[in-house]
């Protein structure tokens, strides 16, 4: 069940980096989008598969993009909803993850 939000996130991240580029040739975002929804991909199989550090690698994905959307949105000056709602999910993402490693790890 934990590899569903890593699945989720590895179909709408590829998307929104298209999404972006189609709408503002950014590189950085078809890059980042991809990039991000291969690494969730990886991370969602690892955790189905019941193999090492999937949740450890879902989980810095998730910082990544918490990282992602808050720069942005400082840069934007929390102007646009994207880099809100990025910020926002890498949020949610990080916490659900760091408490699945906690769950692994230490039975917590």
């Amino acid at each position: 069940m934990a590899e569903h939000p890593s699945f989720t996130l590895a179909a709408l991240l590829p998307a929104g980096g298209v999404a972006g580029y189609l709408r503002t040739r950014s590189a950085p975002s078809l890059i980042a989008g991809v990039g991000l929804g291969v690494s969730y991909a990886c991370a969602g199989y690892l955790i189905k598969e019941n193999k090492d550090y999937g949740t450890e690698l879902a989980l810095g994905n998730s910082l990544v993009l918490l990282g992602a959307g808050v720069s942005r949105t400082i840069k934007t000056g929390a102007k646009s909803p994207i880099p809100i709602a990025l910020g926002a999910t890498g949020l949610l993402a990080s916490y659900y993850y760091q408490k699945k490693v906690r769950e692994f790890r230490y039975g917590v």
